[in-house]
């Protein structure tokens, strides 16, 4: 749904090992201590101060016909009797944990925080309860668009087994649902990320009555997210172009992009590569010069980029599960086949012929063949057949509370174009652009023109 490289990418190589291991087996070896719906163990969370760590003790099966539980570790503001009450930052991926980011966002969001008590938590499938595929999580890192082989696929699946169907948006929705009565709060305020913002969106169709307000920064769409990524594929020359014309570059990124897919045939290798490259430079400037280089015939430097943020975009389960983020996005998602309840003899037909449909101008300057082969589609077109929940009515409006729609003008992860979709369906849409900024502009960009959008909408000076 959203790129799995969110604010992961060139963390460096990092050793991803172990055993892939079922949720049911988790689930045996160390059962939460709670009561389902409570927060327990709760105790100052290491290293961070002014804030409490426990347990939210979730049903694995929110219909009650699958025994077993979870343990969502949470991570709370101690000002209790904050005047705005909570604020409940949601991360992305799917994949991301949300308390390892709490020092970060803390600190991001520090002028809003005396009015606000700032929740996070991570979220079934992540963080110390990732759900573990090893050969996935070598092969894809934190990348959704590298692809990954059947194999591998396979496998995680049938590591996680028939629980996998507990692990779609819905069924983090209905966690999110039991945090805030086991805050003890009537509303609250949802400041989402990147794919966090589909999860925002998703809980304020189910839940009108208990929300505030909404932040969505770098915005997936509540109609959800688009397997051949169409979007961005057509929005990486504007992108390029963007960049190119605020550095100063003599050359033509769009057209050097074209020839680049034209000549090599390696679009799903340049989208993945760009992709990950704004979290490196919003500016793109390396990756231009490579593109321009191997347009005149030389693409050992443009290979270089791609292999080189191939091996830096490692990253452990813990940081972001991509056996979660299998599971989440084939649950989730509408694909050519249908969707993960779909037998798996016959998707690969759909798939081609889904792609032979497509035109140039659905794809920009790639080709079917990058909008066929991205990993996130890959990994569903593998994923074994499995029961989906139902999905809202997608084009229903969110409710008529405030909400801040935020982005970056350099944002391919999840592009602009994305954002002013979500802004039809959204009544009290307020919509700020950070020129020069990329993806997840509260956390990374350099300009603060996003961060003080943010805290002057929470603080109502909007």
């Amino acid at each position: 749904m959203a790129r799995g490289a969110v604010a992961l990418a060139a963390v460096g190589m990092l050793t991803v090992s172990g055993t892939c291991t079922s949720a049911a087996q988790d689930r045996a070896a160390s059962a939460p201590a709670g009561r389902t719906g409570q927060l327990s163990q709760a105790a100052a969370c290491p290293g961070l101060t002014g804030f409490t760590c426990a347990t939210l003790t979730v049903p694995l099966d929110h219909g009650g016909d699958v025994p077993g539980r979870l343990g969502l570790k949470v991570a709370t503001a101690d000002n209790v009797k904050a005047p705005k009450g909570v604020l409940l930052f949601l991360t992305g991926g799917p994949g991301q944990p949300g308390v390892p980011f709490v020092e970060r966002l803390s600190q991001k969001l520090a002028p809003a925080l005396k009015d606000y008590r700032l929740v996070m938590v991570d979220q079934r499938g992540t963080g110390d309860n990732a759900l573990q595929c090893p050969q996935l999580q070598q092969e894809m890192g934190s990348s959704d668009l590298t692809p990954p082989t059947a194999r591998a696929v396979t496998d995680c699946a049938a590591a996680i087994g028939p629980d996998r169907r507990f692990y779609s948006t819905s069924d983090t929705v209905a966690d999110l649902e039991l945090l805030r009565r086991a805050l003890g709060v009537r509303k609250m305020t949802l400041d989402g990320v990147s794919y966090g913002t589909y999860t925002a969106e998703r809980y304020a169709l189910a839940h009108p009555g208990r929300v505030s307000r909404l932040v969505l920064d770098s915005v997936v769409p509540q109609t959800g997210y688009d397997p051949m990524d169409l979007a961005a594929l057509r929005a990486a020359p504007r992108v390029l172009t963007t960049a190119c014309r605020a550095t100063g570059c003599t050359t033509d990124p769009a057209a050097d992009l074209a020839k680049v897919v034209d000549t090599y045939g390696n679009g799903v290798d340049v989208m993945d590569a760009l992709t990950t490259w704004e979290f490196v430079d919003p500016d793109y400037t390396t990756m231009i010069d490579a593109l321009h280089k191997a347009a005149n015939g030389d693409p050992s430097l443009l290979q270089g980029l791609i292999e080189g943020v191939r091996e830096g975009s490692a990253a452990s389960a813990e940081e972001l599960s991509q056996g979660l983020h299998a599971a989440t996005l084939c649950l989730d998602g509408r694909y050519p086949w249908g969707r993960s309840d779909t037998p798996v003899a016959g998707r690969q037909e759909a798939l081609e012929k889904a792609g032979a449909e497509l035109t140039p101008a659905d794809y920009g300057p790639f080709d079917a063949a990058t909008a066929t082969g991205l990993g996130s589609m890959l990994s569903c077109l593998h994923w074994p057949s499995t029961p989906v929940p139902p999905l809202p009515p997608v084009h229903r409006r969110l409710p008529g509370v405030p909400v801040l729609l935020l982005g970056g003008d350099r944002d391919l992860s999840t592009p602009l174009e994305w954002l002013y979709d979500q802004k039809r369906l959204t009544p009290h849409a307020r919509v700020v652009v950070v020129p020069g900024a990329a993806h997840s502009v509260q956390s990374r960009a350099a300009d603060d023109k996003g961060r003080q959008a943010v805290v002057d909408f929470l603080l109502g000076r909007d």
